[in-house]
């Protein structure tokens, strides 16, 4: 046989099953499972004593003839080889088992994260994520937004009142960014029209809900020249839209192993706007003070009534309250803002709106907000010089797979999760 009759797979041993004269070596990649069947007098006996100790986890690489007639049961291909090639034999001593017949407990599960990552489950939440990612990319890019990136380190905290990480930077204090919000307006204002940065945030919230991480990604949008905050949310449907579509194409695999029947959501995603916000919570016995935000609990009972009257899993919450908003929002009238949330099944993903970009007005809202004006010059001083109307939102990547997946917690569409109880590995 010729050497390009041969194939050449490789992958981790899941399993080796010893049947007198008959050796067969299950091994696995992120694609598939592949058998290497070992008969005696097919194969070199050599290949036998290579392979008698071999352990479960271990990394080999085989070339072989690949069997078409028949494939082996709980297997995409099989292969008869010819040479195989241990790279790397596993301690046989495993912390997790990544076939899952002895099941771990979380802390266990981020202990041992690269074992647990070896489930094809597990690889699964993150080959959606790529396609997710991938399709609400093209769709910015196809509609003329360019990808930026902005600073992860500040000199001042973002955003008041929230929770932010203190870093040593060279002989002063920074910051963690919590969101790139304020150097997305700053790029605009650079003159650059539709922006977004996919990246890293952290929040210092001493958080354990399976809603927070303390170190998150976030895909954040930002376009000038827009109307109101209803062109921020017609993008915004539309790169979800155009994600989930990418999933739903792609992953077919990968959602069947995961048990996960996902539709691709119709737009225009319906709108629920304050105050009728609270009329609507009325109806489901939850009563909120005239003025105030709502908590947790109502974005699930926001949930349920858009369920009931729009048959929608996605809805926008629109108009909040200005005075638990911070002070770059544009405000609708002394009471309402044009800053609008993204719900979906009941958890935030966003928030955005339109912008204040007149400069008497945004300074005017700092000292509403009992901010002092000039810890806050370094962003403001350019709105003096023109600023165009713009918007945008960031969307939480974690929240949005977590609730696509069903996942039982935001750790989970995390790789590697950071939280105020876990740092390593």
């Amino acid at each position: 046989m010729g050497e390009e009759d041969l194939v050449r797979v490789h992958g981790w041993v899941s399993e080796v099953r010893n049947l007198g004269k008959v050796r067969f070596i299950v091994i696995r990649n992120w694609n598939e499972r592949i058998q290497i069947t070992l008969k005696r007098g097919m194969v070199e006996d050599s290949l036998f004593d290579l392979t008698e100790n071999l352990t479960q986890e271990s990394v080999i690489e085989v070339v072989g003839k690949e069997v078409k007639e028949k494939i082996a049961v709980g297997a995409d291909r099989e292969v008869i080889p010819e040479r195989i090639i241990v790279h790397s034999l596993a301690n046989p001593q495993l912390p997790l088992d990544p076939n899952w017949k002895v099941p771990a407990q979380v802390p266990t599960r981020f202990d041992n994260r690269p074992l647990d990552l070896r489930r094809p489950e597990i690889q699964a939440i993150f080959k959606i994520e790529s396609s997710l990612l991938d399709g609400m990319e093209d769709w910015l890019r196809r509609n003329g937004f360019i990808r930026v990136f902005t600073p992860a380190l500040i000199g001042a905290a973002s955003e008041s009142g929230a929770e932010v990480f203190k870093v040593l930077y060279f002989d002063k204090e920074a910051y963690l960014r919590q969101d790139p919000q304020l150097h997305r307006q700053l790029t605009i204002l650079g003159g650059f029209e539709r922006i977004y940065d996919l990246g890293t945030n952290w929040r210092a919230e001493l958080s354990r809900t399976p809603r927070h991480l303390s170190e998150f990604r976030s895909l954040a949008v930002e376009l000038a020249f827009i109307e109101n905050e209803q062109d921020t949310m017609r993008v915004e449907e539309q790169i979800i839209r155009e994600g989930i579509k990418r999933v739903v194409e792609e992953r077919s695999k990968e959602l069947e192993l995961l048990n996960v029947d996902l539709d691709v959501p119709k737009v225009p995603f319906p709108e629920l706007r304050f105050p009728k916000i609270y009329e609507i919570l009325e109806e489901y016995g939850k009563i909120i003070e005239y003025g105030e935000d709502y908590d947790t609990e109502s974005e699930r009972l926001l949930w349920q009534y858009v369920r009931e009257n729009y048959e929608s899993d996605f809805f926008f919450v629109n108009r909040f309250p200005f005075k638990v908003k911070p002070f770059y929002v544009m405000k609708e009238d002394d009471t309402w803002a044009r800053s609008v949330d993204l719900l979906y099944k009941g958890l935030e993903l966003s928030s955005g709106g339109q912008r204040e970009h007149r400069y008497d007005v945004l300074i005017s809202q700092i000292r509403e907000k009992g901010l002092d004006p000039r810890s806050l010059e370094w962003f403001t001083k350019f709105f003096a010089y023109g600023a165009p109307p713009h918007g945008g939102f960031a969307i939480g990547i974690e929240r949005l797979l977590m609730k696509m997946l069903e996942l039982s917690s935001v750790k989970e569409a995390s790789l590697f999760p950071r939280d105020p109880d876990r740092i390593l590995p």
